[in-house]
Order: C-alpha cells, then structure tokens, then sequence
C-alpha cells in the first residue's frame, strides 16, 4: 500500500479501449490507497492516457500534455505522467520535447503495474475484471482482446498495440458478472477485431461460444463493436438472431468497396465478397442495423474509385455510417504511396459521403414514425430524456429525444438507465422524437 493517500485524476483520450484501460487502472489505484478525484485541480497525481491513431488525436494527446506541463512546471501537479498509445509511438521524442513529464508510459494496458509500481503500489491479481466505471452506470464496455493480426497498409494500430492477444473466455465471463452485479444493463464488445477473437488461445475463432456465455450472464442488451469483414465468423449470426438481449446491429468498418483501393489498403477481401457479406448478414439476421466506417481521399484512390463507393452508399443504404479523411501515418505500409489527394479533395468527398448518408438515414428514421419501440434512458436535462434504441450505440448513434413534459409518466418516474417504451412521433436524419407510453 501506498504511505499515504495520493489524489489521482486521469485523463483519458482517444476511443472506449482506451476508456476500458483507464477504468482498470483506477480500480487498482483505489485498491493501493490512491483517492481518485473527479476535478483536476483536487489533484496531486495528473495521468494522461493517450491516443496516437491519426494526426487529430495526435495533435489533442500533444496539447492536453503540453497544458498539464504548465500545471507540472507552477508547481500545481506534484506528478504528471503520460501513457497509451502516443507514448507506446513516440517515447523519445516526448520526453525530449516535454521533460516536464516525470514519466512516459507504452501502451496503456501493460502499464498499469509500471504506473502503480511508480507510484509507490503494486498490481494486484485478485483485482483482474474490476473497474472504477466512467461511463454511465447502466452501460459499459469490455474489451475482449488487444492489438490486431492484421496488415491494413493505412493503420498504426499494431504498431502500438501488439499483435492480437485473446483474453480468457472465463476471466472475461468473470468481468461480465461483476459488472452485471453492479448494475450494467448494456455491455457492448470491443476490440479492435473482435471476429478474431480466441484464435491464440484455443487454436480456433470462439467468438460464437463467447456471446453464447455472456448472454447467460443477464445483462438486457449486448452489443457488438469492430467486427473485420475478411474471413468474417458467419456462426455468430444464428447467435445474434436467436438470443433476445443481443443487439440486432453491428458495427462493421469496411473503409472501401473499390477492389484496387481494397487491394492497396490490403484489406483482405474483394468488393464483390463484402456486397455478398453485407447482404448474407441481413438476410440471416432480419431486422439488424449496420453501422460502417469509410475512408475516402487514399492514395491512388481515383475520381472513378470514389464514384463506385458513392454510388454503393446509395444502393446498400448502410442504417449508419462514418467517414473519415485519409491520414498518412509514419511506419505504415501506405506511407511510401505518399499523400497525393489534397486535403480540400478530401473533405470535399467526406462531405459528399456524409450528405448522401444524411439523406438515407433521414428516410430509414421516417419509416419508425408510429412504431412503439424499447428504449434505455441515458440522461435527463431539464425536461427532456435523452434515450437509444437497440440500433444505437452510446455517443455516436441516434438518439430517441422525448419531452417529459409532454407525456402522461411525471418526470420522477423517469430514470436513467431504465428502459420506457416510447411512441416515436418524428424523426430527423439523426434523431428520433418519442412519446412516453405507460
């Protein structure tokens, strides 16, 4: 244990691993006698867990380091350290460009006893699957496995993060039950391939088996994120469509559909293969939402290229859909392809996408107008309810927008994390508008 108490505040930046990685370094520092502070001027202790993926996370995990150095330097932080995947990428330089940083961490999973160790504490084992959760508490996120085995010629990621490495299927059906005892009603999966997961362990794919377990576990929903297309596990789909708290919606970031921009980014399948995956998953599992992720603006990606994923948005109708700008990252296979697309080119055709993807989600939204749908509360503001659908992930999906002042339920009775069923009355591109039922 630690020889006194410690005020501690993380940071943390970058996407929901990150989150998980944070969340298990605060249930090891409360257990060495650490106080965990919800404001960072109570703090003593400031730990910046990093995110290093492209150059806009890059340039945030960079300027949130740099303000906590002034805190460092006035002597308002007696400690400031710095981990995750920034760090894991770029150790040297930022130690020699910031030294007012006590220490840099690599990534943020396997720094957690190095931290504690620094600090004075230790890791301890008999905590393996407890958390201090920062989400809200009716949801949460589980990390299934670290790092990725895969080559994709644009991502940094296993240069970071490792080669993929499966956690236990029971220390994960362990986790599972801990959070579902402390009231998490959502658990949503992620990795940065999930479809992989089980293979270095057991010899073979054992994603199906997985979900299988935890939907014995009793959680309401549980929802699928970063499932990779190339070699996908059809035999999760009759689990989908069969257990009733799995979520009828995946999230399944294809990037192209060209076959040579496919080739160049050595994704591992052909357009032709992912039509027919897309297609075979709604027709197995009815009624399921896709939410995908595109990057347009690749080098070598021409007029032509960019047409033929235009014009697939349009005739797939994908229920959600993000697209990004390419970013040309150090070490990666694609840096030598240079960064020929212009940046103005770039966005011209992210917002082209995203224009026609406004259009599609504006008329899946109409088609719910009178449906009765279930619906989890996330938080109340003043007299509205903000809420999701099953079709939508916390933060980055629709919204289910109801005013309580209008509805025949009193606002006491409405509570976040609880499920109300709702009457959708309207429906934007990205919201829904509903009415309480009793």
């Amino acid at each position: 244990m630690l020889s006194r108490t410690k005020r501690i505040y993380i940071k943390t930046l970058g996407c929901s691993k990150n989150q998980v990685d944070s969340e298990v370094l605060l249930a090891q520092a409360q257990a060495n006698g650490l106080e965990i502070v919800s404001d960072i001027s109570d703090s003593e202790i400031l730990i910046i867990n990093t995110c290093g993926f492209i150059a806009d996370a890059k340039q945030e995990s960079i300027d949130e380091i740099l303000d906590a150095a002034e805190l460092r330097k006035a002597g308002t932080l007696k400690k400031l350290y710095v981990m995750g995947c920034l760090s894991d990428r770029y150790p040297e330089e930022l130690r020699k460009e910031i030294p007012e940083v006590d220490s840099f961490f690599k990534s943020s999973h396997t720094s957690v006893s190095d931290i504690l160790a620094e600090l004075g504490g230790h890791y301890k084992k008999e905590l393996i699957g407890e958390r201090v959760l920062t989400t809200p508490s009716h949801y949460a996120y589980m990390k299934i496995s670290e790092g990725c085995d895969h080559t994709c010629s644009f991502c940094a990621i296993p240069l970071m993060r490792g080669t993929h490495v499966s956690r236990p299927i029971e220390e994960l059906v362990h986790e599972a039950r801990l959070l579902h005892q402390k009231g998490v009603r959502e658990l949503i999966l992620i990795a940065q391939d999930l479809t992989w997961y089980g293979l270095d362990l057991y010899g073979k794919r054992i994603l199906s088996e997985l979900l299988k377990r935890l939907s014995d576990c009793g959680f309401d929903w549980i929802r699928l994120q970063y499932a990779y297309p190339a070699r996908f596990p059809m035999d999760i789909l009759p689990v989908i469509r069969e257990r009733e708290n799995m979520c009828k919606y995946l999230d399944m970031p294809i990037q192209h559909i060209s076959d040579p921009v496919l080739k160049s980014m050595r994704r591992g399948i052909t357009g032709e293969r992912t039509r027919e995956l897309l297609h075979q998953i709604r027709s197995e599992v009815p009624g399921i939402r896709l939410r995908t992720t595109l990057i347009t603006g690749y080098p070598g990606e021409t007029e032509e290229h960019f047409d033929e994923l235009l014009d697939f948005i349009e005739t797939f109708r994908f229920e959600r859909l993000g697209c990004f700008p390419y970013s040309r990252e150090e070490a990666t296979i694609a840096w030598d392809l240079g960064d020929p697309v212009t940046d103005e080119e770039k966005q011209r055709r992210v917002r082209l996408i995203m224009q026609k993807q406004e259009e599609i989600s504006f008329e899946h939204n109409q088609q719910l107008i009178g449906q009765t749908l279930p619906v989890l509360i996330d938080r109340i503001e003043d007299e509205t309810a903000f809420g999701r659908t099953e079709w939508d992930t916390p933060e980055v999906d629709n919204e289910v927008i109801i005013s309580l002042d209008s509805t025949r339920s009193p606002k006491r009775t409405i509570t976040p994390g609880h499920f109300y069923t709702a009457e959708i009355v309207d429906a934007e591109a990205f919201d829904l508008f509903g009415h309480l039922l009793d």
